[in-house]
């Protein structure tokens, strides 16, 4: 039944009303309020598990031991239609042509790949057979199948795109064979360079067979694993042999990372700021969502910045792809195997939703760690650690960073520089800029910070995974 109430007699279904009524109530009561709420503000453990350095001087100079270029990077490629070419000057990363400097030349080149398509499980090459060109993954992935210890098959890496396979097949001047083979795991384009093509191109440009020879008689200084200057020692010997003599060399122009900034001007109109402040302070109130969106730009930044964001200068030694698709155990595993005393992985929430799932289809159930009162999923005790600045692709992949963090370490860091004037919070001032002639006051609110990787192996990537699968 609906109830009716009549405004001008205070009566209710024709009863006259004997109490206060509450609507009326409320003109007299003070009303329990929340501070403004905002939707946008996330957990941002990336800002606080990050150890962050005071950067008096704002900038941070990263110093190590020479290093030697050997051409292992990834190649680029453009498109028109279906049709993929790769971009010339890309070709200097592989080592036979690195700091050849004839763009002419490098575009003819490229103009001499053949394209092919492979559909998942075609054989691109296979062990054993004659290695005659180079393959260039175009797009798609493929894994690199070797024979192991028991002379069964092993998976040895998987190459997806931008990577390379057979580039020593182009100087070599005694017929050879493939050492693996190469099985696609996914529909793959690939780009191929025969050896009698780029032969023929040799036999046309004397500045590229300059080039080449000059590299094979001068070869590069002796140098680690890791590409850096070789110390070295002399252990396990006897008597008195002649020990050898050797020095630390250094990078002569290392890397600055310089403080970054964002920005922003708040505005309150002093009518606002002078008779709006009760129970709550309005500029505060405004300041402190304020600073909770630039906290949110400055994880963002830290993420996806060209320059300093983690995403773009994780070295290319350290970024993997997943086996099959989706993140699975073996993938985290081939992550954390490539570095030591790894701190936290760093995931979208939809990533490691997807990680869980595979967990689940294997049987497999990961424990939690316990980090500031809150339980967060782990894999080999290392925190899985939510962060939706990591960004989802149209096709549904994202990626899945991990590092070991912290200067004593040789980790990644965060830089920051504290006492600044006006400091709000550590690296974060808000200045007064005064009051303009409609009675608003402005108020400059800017945070300092940047992030640097101290060597390559302190941060490592999976690329590509799939969390629509």
């Amino acid at each position: 039944m609906t109830e009716t109430t009549d405004v001008s007699t205070g009566t209710q279904n024709g009863q006259t009303q004997q109490s206060l009524a509450t609507a009326a109530a409320r003109n007299l009561a003070t009303t329990t309020k929340s501070q403004p709420q905002m939707q946008s503000i996330t957990s941002r453990w990336l800002l606080r598990m990050l150890p962050w350095v005071h950067t008096p001087g704002g900038a941070y100079r990263v110093n190590r031991r020479l290093s030697y270029a050997i051409g292992d990077g990834r190649l680029s490629f453009t498109n028109t239609g279906t049709d993929i070419r790769v971009v010339p000057p890309e070709l200097r990363e592989l080592p036979q042509l690195r700091h050849f400097d004839d763009d002419t030349i490098l575009e003819a080149l490229a103009t001499r790949f053949t394209q092919n398509h492979h559909e998942p499980g075609d054989t691109i090459t296979e062990t054993g057979q004659p290695a005659d060109r180079l393959i260039l993954i175009a797009h798609g992935k493929a894994n690199k199948i070797g024979t192991g210890e028991y002379n069964d098959h092993t998976i040895l890496g998987v190459l997806a795109d931008g990577d390379y396979y057979g580039d020593h097949t182009l100087t070599t001047t005694t017929p050879t064979t493939w050492e693996h083979t190469l099985k696609a795991v996914t529909p793959t384009t690939t780009l191929t360079l025969t050896r009698q093509t780029f032969q023929q191109l040799l036999d046309q440009t004397p500045t590229l067979a300059t080039h080449l020879h000059n590299q094979q008689t001068h070869p590069q200084p002796p140098q680690n694993k890791h590409g850096e200057a070789l110390i070295d020692i002399a252990s396990g010997h006897t008597g008195e042999p002649q020990i050898t003599h050797t020095f630390v060399d250094y990078e002569t122009t290392p890397r600055e990372y310089e403080l970054s900034v964002a920005q922003t001007i708040l505005r309150i109109h002093t009518r606002v700021a002078d008779l709006y402040n009760q129970p709550m302070n309005q500029t505060h109130q405004q300041l402190r969502l304020t600073i909770e969106a630039l906290r949110e730009r400055q994880e963002h930044e830290l993420i996806n910045n060209p320059q300093f964001g983690l995403l773009h200068n994780a070295d290319l030694k350290q970024r993997i792809h997943t086996r099959t698709g989706p993140p699975t155990p073996d993938d985290l595993d081939e992550l954390l195997c490539r570095r030591r005393k790894s701190h936290f992985f760093v995931a979208h929430p939809q990533t490691i939703a997807a990680f869980g799932r595979e967990c689940n289809r294997l049987g497999v159930y990961p424990q939690s760690v316990e980090i500031d009162g809150h339980a967060i999923p782990s894999w080999r005790g290392i925190p899985l650690l939510p962060c939706n600045k990591i960004p989802v692709t149209k096709t549904r992949t994202s990626s899945i960073l991990v590092m070991r963090t912290g200067e004593q370490n040789q980790g990644v860091i965060g830089l920051h520089q504290t006492g600044i004037p006006d400091e709000y919070e550590p690296s974060l001032s808000v200045r007064f800029m005064g009051i303009n002639e409609q009675a608003i006051i402005s108020y400059l609110v800017s945070a300092y910070y940047s992030a640097a990787v101290l060597v390559p192996d302190a941060l490592g990537i999976l690329e590509h995974v799939e969390i629509g699968h």
